[in-house]
């Protein structure tokens, strides 16, 4: 069994001036999107350095905005409740890469209208460079110790310090030092939704594509693997399971996702043959 190593979570410390662990992920994350955007755009028909620079600030706005105000209306509306400047407490984690995705796809459709461009064409291009920012936010849930998984026997399960984590020595001893191995469910997202969804992302693009299949393998990629993690990870203590004892709210907000990127990929290769049976008749 593994040891959660003691990490602090602030970074750096300069004064009263900290920066956690959590908020360098992301702009590690934004900073890898931004290097192989500029990377792709060299080798895309259509795109440029400087379209490349305006559409990940535009991501960035998305991302934060709709991956907080998403926390807290999924998961957290109890917290809006009890305080409405909690939404702004983003140092301290909680943002849904759902309520996150509804923003970049506002921020994209923002960004398509003012280049003149195709919505698909925009969120096309974009879709492999999300991922190593995925891996990067999920390495901060984790330098964060959230997320956590159930119990397991597995040689890789994790064992968490009581005095940090006591939900996951709730029926232990009271001078327990450790809980029962966990799994690392933010690890398992970090190499399936990071690193795995990456490569067959970045592989399927290399070749040409009709519009809306990149887009649709991105749905499709990133919701089925959710959807199994969610199967070994625990839910919001204060949500819990929402139906037959294993269904979580992060199941049921990626359902849509799979469904909707089947849609798309079906359309995107339906449109294209379409197209090549005008162009034979």
């Amino acid at each position: 069994m593994l040891t959660y190593p003691d990490i602090d979570p602030v970074a750096l410390a300069l004064g009263p001036i900290k920066v956690h662990w959590y908020g360098l992920m992301y702009l590690i994350g934004f900073a890898l999107a931004w290097g192989l955007g500029r990377w792709r755009a060299d080798r895309t028909q259509g795109w440029s350095k400087d379209m490349v620079d305006d559409l990940i600030f535009y991501g960035v706005i998305g991302t934060v905005v709709g991956g907080r105000l998403g926390y807290m209306l999924f998961y957290g509306f109890d917290q809006i409740l009890a305080n409405p400047l909690n939404i702004l407490r983003v140092w301290e984690g909680g943002m849904s890469f759902h309520g996150g995705l509804i923003g970049v796809l506002a921020a994209m459709l923002f960004f398509a209208r003012k280049q003149g461009m195709r919505f698909f064409q925009v969120t096309d291009f974009l879709a492999p460079l999300v991922p190593p920012g995925l891996l990067a936010g999920r390495l901060g849930n984790f330098i964060n110790g959230e997320l956590w998984g159930h119990r397991t026997d597995l040689p890789w399960g994790m064992r968490l310090p009581c005095d940090q984590f006591p939900r996951q020595c709730l029926d232990q001893a009271s001078s327990a030092t450790y809980s029962p191995a966990v799994h690392a469910s933010q690890l398992y997202e970090a190499a399936l939704e990071g690193l795995v969804l990456f490569v067959i992302l970045w592989l399927f693009s290399s070749k040409p594509r009709p519009t809306m299949a990149v887009s649709g393998v991105f749905l499709i990629g990133y919701g089925s693997f959710r959807f199994l993690v969610e199967l070994v990870r625990l839910p919001d203590a204060h949500i819990g399971y929402l139906a037959f004892g294993w269904l979580t709210m992060g199941q049921i907000l990626s359902l849509p996702m799979i469904l909707f990127g089947l849609l798309l990929l079906g359309l995107a290769y339906r449109s294209r043959s379409s197209a090549k049976g005008g162009a034979a008749g």
